[in-house]
């Protein structure tokens, strides 16, 4: 099998054995990754075809793999498989300014995507706190989020056409332009957020935006959360669509900053319930500012927001968003953790914050639980430290989790997809006619399961 695969990739496109690195095994404390057969490294489509033809005729397992970012194990190898990773796939291979797309392949990175279009005048929506290693292919492999979807949706919204490698290694190439488009089925979707388990994204056609002439960057202090809802919903109401991002944090992660990561320097005092960033992005510098400034000064007044800062440079700007996304440093003291990536209605979200926070609690006392997220869009993110790293704590904590999850009618993956992290619990979720559908979708484009076995379904 390995000869026969040597004969399609270069030198450089096969590792075996001791040349297979960590980076192909992070399974980023979900499992333990199992041994691959080996890692190939193709340079182009065609090149993914002919391994897709090879592996189909002879049954063997294939695991995409893009950035390896994910949070699910979606990249992580069982034991076997051949690991099919696109790093070397990086070309940009057509900005088209009147059209507003980029077309890329999938191993181009979320943040040299974003630098491209931004010096050429146009933005990139998506953007994510692993925007340095995702790739997009990953991220449209798992139809990511992130922090600008209460405007510009998921990565769904900006994919206009894509490339695709089925099982057995037909080409699908449907690499359409047109924000119209009604002819017949869109077929992209089925591909977008399937992680990898019914053909493989190798290019696409992503649709871009007017890069903002402004952009402006609040931290909020709020005492109730039902002032937090009053307070995104006026926002909405006033901004005119210029609403960018609104993320809020629990008093818990507030103090766990202040306590646990030295290099991040809140801008508000401690002891308010919540906390939230506010980003605008506008086209009119002077008076953006203002906007924000009066919008804050009048919540103030109405008794929404208790207390606020308004980032005066690209320093304070980026320190602002540190608060949110530069954590990292502070979880690792918190020894073993769960991290849970959830949404919900916005008005369940306070409800859900107390009960898994008690529960937790009552179950492990003295546990850490922190709750943060993309509030704006229904997105809450959740990170538990129990002191215990066994997979029966892990499975108390997600059955704790998950159940308000779906006592509230909410989802159990908001944007990290579902890999083999969550397989337990997407029943959980979805209606046992949903899933028979995904199955019955599943064997007709992948009749011998050799797409990422054992992920999703």
């Amino acid at each position: 099998m390995i000869d026969a695969l040597e004969r399609i990739v270069d030198v450089a496109g096969l590792l075996t054995g001791t040349d297979i690195g960590p980076r192909y095994l992070n399974a980023r404390g979900h499992g333990v990754a199992g041994t691959p057969l080996c890692v190939l490294r193709p340079k182009s489509t065609a090149e993914v075809s002919e391994i897709l033809k090879l592996c189909h005729a002879r049954g063997q397992a294939i695991v995409p793999q893009g950035g390896m970012s994910g949070l699910v194990g979606g990249g992580v190898p069982l034991g076997g498989e051949v690991v099919l990773s696109l790093e070397r796939m990086i070309k940009i291979e057509e900005f088209d300014a009147d059209g507003r797309t980029l077309t890329v392949q999938a191993g181009v990175i979320l943040q040299t995507a974003h630098e491209y279009c931004e010096a050429r005048g146009f933005m990139l929506p998506l953007d994510l706190g692993a925007r340095g290693s995702a790739t997009m292919g990953g991220v449209i492999s798992t139809n990511a989020g992130g922090v600008r979807v209460i405007r510009y949706g998921m990565m769904r919204e900006s994919v206009l056409g894509l490339e695709v490698v089925l099982a057995d290694g037909t080409i699908i190439s449907s690499m359409n332009k047109m924000l119209k488009n009604n002819a017949g089925y869109d077929l992209k979707h089925m591909f977008i957020g399937s992680e990898g388990t019914l053909g493989l994204v190798t290019r696409a056609v992503c649709r871009l935006r007017a890069k903002p002439k402004s952009v402006n960057t609040a931290f909020a202090g709020i005492d109730k959360f039902d002032d937090v809802v009053a307070f995104l919903g006026h926002l909405e109401s006033t901004l005119g669509g210029e609403l960018g991002s609104f993320e809020v944090m629990w008093s818990s992660y507030d103090q766990f900053v202040r306590e646990r990561c030295p290099s991040l320097r809140p801008p508000l005092n401690a002891g308010r319930g919540f906390y939230v960033l506010v980003e605008t992005l506008g086209n009119d510098p002077s008076a953006d500012v203002a906007k924000l400034e009066s919008i804050l000064a009048e919540s103030m007044e109405k008794g929404l927001v208790a207390d606020a800062a308004v980032a005066q440079s690209e320093q304070q700007r980026a320190a602002f968003w540190a608060i949110r996304e530069n954590a990292g440093e502070g979880f690792r003291t918190l020894g073993p953790i769960c991290s849970y990536d959830v949404s919900m209605p916005i008005r369940s979200m306070g409800q859900f914050g107390e009960h898994i926070t008690q529960s937790i609690s009552t179950a492990y006392p003295g546990a850490t639980t922190l709750v943060l997220g993309h509030m704006g869009d229904g997105n809450l993110h959740v990170v538990a430290a129990v002191g215990l790293g066994t997979p029966a704590a892990r499975k108390q904590v997600n059955d704790i989790v998950y159940g308000v999850i779906r006592d509230l009618g909410g989802s159990v993956s908001a944007e990290h997809g579902i890999g083999t992290e969550k397989k337990d619990y997407l029943s959980w979720s979805r209606t046992p006619e949903e899933i028979a559908l995904m199955r019955t979708l599943k064997r007709a484009l992948d009749p011998k399961g050799i797409l990422n076995p054992g992920k999703v379904l």
